[in-house]
């Protein structure tokens, strides 16, 4: 899994954008966790699997991003996520927001942790390291 894109696709919507018709910075954030959650979900850990099964969910611990080009209303959009790291409590995705005519638009790195109920950080499960093949 460690490298491999997950895709997932995201219509900016007339909300998305700003006075200027082009997509307010914070959506971007937005469209990232969107993927971010269906890329958990396919590996079979979505957001109730991982509270009921490992006691614990994931929080952004830290977030860059680089803005490069503006997304306009109702361009179609792929957030392409990537793992880069899994370590300890952390996990390290790459996300690049692209449009097939324009390319690279946004260059996201988000570092994930995992908590506990308690919000205390804990070990990533070994079921998500097997699953990211990192184990």
């Amino acid at each position: 899994m460690k490298g491999e894109a997950h895709a997932f696709p995201v219509r900016v919507y007339y909300e998305d954008t700003d006075a200027a018709g082009i997509v307010y910075y914070a959506n971007y954030l937005k469209f990232a966790e969107r993927a971010r959650t269906e890329w958990l979900r396919g590996l079979g850990l979505d957001h109730p699997a991982l509270l009921a099964l490992h006691g614990g969910h994931f929080a952004v611990r830290r977030c860059a991003a680089d803005y490069r080009r503006p997304a306009r209303l109702d361009d179609l959009l792929r957030v392409e996520s990537r793992l880069l790291r899994a370590k300890g409590a952390r996990l390290t995705l790459a996300q690049d927001v692209r449009h097939e005519d324009r390319g690279l638009l946004v260059a996201i790195e988000v570092e994930l942790v995992f908590l506990t109920l308690a919000l205390r950080p804990a070990r990533l499960p070994d079921a998500l390291l097997l699953r990211l093949e990192v184990a």
